[in-house]
Formats: C-alpha cells, structure tokens, sequence
C-alpha cells in the first residue's frame, strides 16, 4: 500500500504527500519528505509556497510530484496560461507534474478553462490535470468538454470526522480512474479527531498496532485503492512519522471501530453550506480569499 497506481498513464504515487497551505517549516521539512522516497507535493499560486518548494526541490526535482493549483478569478484561457507560465517560473521548472483548478467557477465557462489546461499539457508544461473541490456534478461537466486529454485528479477534503464524498464522489472517481487528493486528512488539527473519539478507539488501535494517532488517521484514509492523502505539517520529525504511515494496513475491525467511534460533528448538508457561502464571498470579492490571508514569506 505504500504507492498507488494510474495504470493508464503508468503513475506511481507514494500514498502519502505532502500539502503546504499555511505551512512555515522552511525547506528542511520538504526536503526530508523528498529524502525518504518520491512524494506528491502539493501547493497553489496563492499559497505563497512555490518559491520555497522551489528551494527545497533543487537536486530532488526527480523525487517530486509538484502539484499547483489556480485560482477562479484566473479561469479565462489567456489567465490561466499565464498563471502557468508564473507558477512555472515560481517553481523553476519546466513542467508542473499535475496542475488543478482550485475551485469551480461558474462565471466562465468550463469549455475555455479545459481548453487552457489540455493546451498546457500539449504543449509540455504540464503533464496531468486536475481538480480541486469539485463536486461530482462539476467533475462531470469538466469532463464532457475535454477533447484531447483526460481529468485525472480531484482534490477534496477528506477525513475521519468529514466522510461526505463516499457516497457518490469517491466511487465515481473509483469507476473513472481518477485519484483523489485527499486534503486535511488530519481535519484542521488532530486534536479535534481526538476530541470526537468517544470509545478512545485511537489509542486502542495505538496499543494494537504501535502506530501513532496520526499514522491510523491517515491510514484510514488511504485505504482506498484510490485515495492518497496531503497532510501538512511544519516538523521534519512529523513528516517523517506521516511518511512511515503506508505500507500496512488497518483490520476491517479497526476500520469499523474507528467509524463508530468517531463521528462528525456536522451534517454534511451544514459543511457544503457554509463551503459554498465562503466560496461566494471570495469569488465575489465580499471576503478576501483566504488563500491571500495566509501567504508566506519565503
């Protein structure tokens, strides 16, 4: 389980990468991640991190699967190829492995942004496409525009206590051959995994297993065929135990425990409202993107 597979395209991602939003653990912390194996390293063109990924990749770009993101207000053709170009030159490097719409946008249509990004993989400046907090709906309306290239990737939250894409995203993506990218796989914060966890089923586990609370998150996570994870962090110890999290596997009866234990602490309905109400506000210009309220100084 350590690596999954697109077979069609002859990808191996280790199941397990690395996210950078809000990250401020300098270039030690990525480099370690890259210095244990190839890793999935995830950032976006507001995040503020590409120049530092850029830093921590030099000498290990053949250990990196950089993944960028754009942003909505960027989703004209002429934008977007432009916002590669300078995620590129961010990056100092001649390809972005997997490039991803950041969120949808209904104010340009979908045909002129799958335009862009096939012309950007036709043109060698990037090699997969993918998405980002797509539902399956807008995944599908993507799809039926692509003429040359296919959507590999979508990336959405996932975890213990937000379970929402099981029911119709996740095995659409399965059947599709398309990998999700699972973000937050720790929810904000451990801690509040944690503090849902009503049988201690985690420590349970923990004495079972000898994995931390952190390993048998993550790992129920990954343990579908079609999920790696991006957990952040700042540490260069915690990368290292997050990397260490594949390569075993949780019984059916720790999955069922942990599921029971431990359950959300909103409806799914309450999630996608508030999600789509603070996507308006951003996309609207109402609420500065959060995106530019946590960008790094490098």
């Amino acid at each position: 389980m350590p690596y999954k597979y697109l077979s069609d395209i002859n990808l191996k991602l280790h199941a397990i990468g690395m996210g950078t939003w809000k990250y401020h653990g300098g270039i030690e912390t990525i480099r370690k991640a890259l210095q244990l194996g190839p890793c999935l390293i995830d950032t976006a063109e507001g995040y503020g991190t590409e120049e530092i990924i850029e830093k921590a990749v030099k000498g290990l770009r053949d250990q990196a699967i950089l993944a960028t993101k754009v942003w909505p207000t960027h989703f004209r053709y002429k934008d977007l190829i432009k916002a590669a170009e300078n995620s590129l030159r961010s990056l100092q490097t001649d390809y972005i492995d997997i490039y991803q719409l950041h969120w949808p946008n209904p104010t340009v249509p979908i045909s002129e942004t799958m335009q862009a990004m096939e012309s950007l993989v036709d043109a060698g400046k990037v090699r997969f496409i993918g998405v980002c907090n797509f539902s399956m709906g807008q995944l599908k309306k993507a799809e039926a525009v692509m003429t040359r290239h296919k959507i590999l990737f979508n990336q959405v939250s996932y975890s213990l206590i937000n379970r929402d894409i099981e029911q119709h995203l996740l095995p659409y993506c399965a059947t599709n051959k398309i990998m999700v990218i699972a973000y937050s796989p720790l929810s904000n914060n451990l801690r509040a995994i944690q503090a849902l966890d009503r049988l201690n089923a985690l420590n349970t586990i923990g004495r079972a297993t000898g994995k931390t609370n952190a390993q048998i998150v993550l790992n129920w996570c990954i343990r579908k065929a079609n999920v790696v994870a991006i957990p952040k962090t700042d540490s260069t110890r915690r990368v290292k135990e997050h990397r260490f999290t594949a390569g075993w596997y949780l019984s059916p009866q720790h999955v069922e425990l942990l599921e029971y234990s431990i359950k959300s602490p909103r409806r799914p309905f309450e999630r996608r409202l508030r999600k789509g109400a603070l996507w308006l506000l951003e996309l609207t210009g109402l609420r500065k993107p959060i995106y530019l309220q946590t960008r790094n100084k490098v």
